[in-house]
């Protein structure tokens, strides 16, 4: 099996959990021991080609009015909707910046596609974090990597009161998601805000903690095909922390708020780390199960409260065990109880690709990072050196890839794999105290951020094909978009100098009879003077030729957006 890179960073905290009920740790497959060497191109130590301007610029002006497209190619007759985007927006607050780029105000971007024709428009989310920076003209709330700076009429018995009310940044610029009819704007605070699908106006703020016993959740919920929508969260019960799996039941009537008041946990099981509770940004789901993988990377809460009496920010709680395994949970649907659990080398992940059943199995698809070093790859200080940094293409990199976990191995085989599943390399052993351990395989050799799939008719079920964006920083030309083709690990890619895309969502044809027959659209940014443009990329998703594209010449500048959803007409 290849390595994704040469070592693993010992960089952050390292202790060791007393009752630990694994050995110690050893490095396996995947990443290190591995006999297979790189190539000459990827063992030489590469500066990164990204052009980090395309992330640091700030939105000055609006786009309230939707302008017109300049259509190049052909827009499909029978693409309608609209594709709503969110991410980073502005760095500046009066003469105060952001020192993070999570922390950056959210931005919400639309391209309305109707009659071959696009528009865009664009706007910030109306937050009540927003109002209070812009109301003082300075940053009044600590964010995850912002410290704020002492405001000196706020007392030291106003920051103990802190520490007990659930006072937190309402920033969601992270995603958007539907429930129902209503499209929600989500961070990991418990704090989603509804948007005007076609103004992008924020028409209100719900606290899921007021529906729900949870202190935080997923940025990345899950919506079946029937509109019934999955999250995970974090709980506390006198028992301890829990992640818990909430239910958002489907919409049955015009009641807008029935989702929420309906919402009821539906599973749970103990954090493995009482007072570090693992960060997990997305969780899987199949027919059967709920998968939930807590990774070495932890939150750690008496630091919480310490970083809150400082008002601190949040990225000095996190904790990194690199010498812990990470564990991965497979809970039942049926009963909410824990099923099985299995353990991998310790690595850190953002996004789940896919997951489904197959003969037993779970097949398991993950975007992998040795180590958390990648969000402080997003420290501006550090964007903005980055092409002085050797070590950041190496902090960034990131892999695909695949894990099978067997629901029920033989008991007897104490040597050998574990897994009886054709067509993968996966492999799986029972380590000396009867535990799973896991050792993946790459689905490719680049690196893969943001993964959408075919997700209305393959989420949960087995598939072939994702698309991502390039995690290389250091690629001839990083700005790169990617097909990946799980059955045979060939990948396709799209280009252009100086263009940088933004997560690809396919969209299906009408009455599509295979997998990939549809299109993909990427929004796209323009890197160095070029910062007043924006465009819709649309793609063969069968070819990964483009079709068509719209662009925009804005009085502002544009900076590149993170996740969002398609809604068809």
């Amino acid at each position: 099996m290849d390595k994704v890179e040469e070592d693993f960073s010992s960089r952050g905290c390292s202790p060791v959990f007393s009752g630990s009920p694994l050995p110690p740790r050893r490095q396996l497959g995947f990443i290190k021991n591995s006999k297979t060497k790189l190539s000459c191109e990827q063992e030489r130590d590469l500066y990164p080609n990204c052009d980090v301007s395309i992330w640091l610029r700030s939105c000055e002006k609006e786009v309230t009015t939707p302008l017109k497209g300049s259509i190049k190619g052909v827009v499909p007759e029978w693409l309608k909707g609209s594709l709503i985007r969110n991410g980073p927006g502005s760095l500046k607050v009066g003469e105060e910046e952001f020192t993070h780029l999570f922390d950056s105000s959210a931005l919400l971007h639309r391209f309305e596609i109707k009659d071959e024709e696009v528009t865009y428009q664009c706007r910030f989310l109306d937050s009540e974090v927003f109002r209070k920076n812009w109301t003082a003209k300075r940053i009044v709330m600590a964010e995850f990597g912002t410290k704020v700076v002492e405001d000196p009429c706020h007392s030291i018995f106003k920051r103990i009161a802190a520490i007990f009310s659930s006072e937190a940044s309402d920033n969601a610029m992270i995603s958007v998601y539907p429930f129902g009819d209503e499209l929600y704007a989500f961070n990991e605070i418990p704090i989603i805000h509804e948007i005007n699908p076609e103004t992008l106006e924020t028409k209100c703020r719900i606290k899921i903690d007021e529906y729900v016993s949870v202190v935080c959740h997923s940025s990345h919920p899950h919506v079946l095909r029937d509109g019934t929508v999955y999250n995970l969260g974090l709980s506390v019960y006198p028992t301890g922390l829990y992640h818990t799996i909430i239910k958002f039941p489907k919409k049955e009537n015009e009641d807008s708020k029935a989702m929420f008041r309906n919402a009821e946990i539906v599973a749970s099981i103990p954090a493995r780390w009482k007072l570090n509770p693992s960060y997990m940004h997305s969780f899987g789901i199949t027919d059967n199960f709920y998968i939930i993988i807590e990774q070495p990377l932890s939150i750690s809460v008496p630091g919480i409260v310490k970083s809150k009496f400082k008002n601190e920010p949040l990225a000095g709680c996190f904790r990194w065990y690199h010498e812990e395994y990470t564990r991965i949970s497979v809970v039942s649907r049926n009963t909410g109880k824990l099923y099985k659990t299995f353990y991998a080398e310790s690595f850190f992940y953002l996004h789940v690709i896919n997951q489904y059943e197959l003969d037993n199995h779970i097949v398991l698809d993950i975007c992998v990072y040795q180590d958390p070093n990648m969000l402080d790859c997003m420290y501006i200080e550090t964007m903005k050196s980055m092409q002085q940094n050797l070590n950041y293409a190496k902090m960034f990199r990131s892999r695909p890839a695949r894990f099978v976990l067997p629901l029920n191995p033989p008991p007897s085989c104490t040597k050998g794999n574990l897994i009886d599943l054709e067509g993968t390399n996966a492999k799986a052993r029972y380590l000396p105290n009867g535990e799973v351990l896991v050792q993946p395989v790459k689905l490719c050799n680049i690196g893969c951020e943001t993964p959408r799939i075919n997700y209305d008719k393959y989420l949960g079920k087995p598939y072939r094909y994702f698309y991502a964006i390039s995690a290389d920083v250091d690629a001839e030309n990083p700005g790169t978009l990617i097909k990946v083709d799980t059955s045979d690990k060939s990948t396709l890619i799209w280009n252009e100098k100086n263009c940088y895309p933004s997560e690809p969502i396919f969209v299906p044809a009408p009455e599509s009879q295979t997998e990939d027959d549809g299109v993909i659209l990427s929004a796209l940014v323009w890197g160095g003077e070029d910062t007043n443009h924006v465009g819709l990329l649309i793609l063969d998703a069968q070819t990964f030729k483009e079709i068509g594209r719209a662009e925009f010449h804005t009085e502002t500048p544009v900076p590149k957006c993170l996740h969002g959803w398609f809604l068809p007409k």
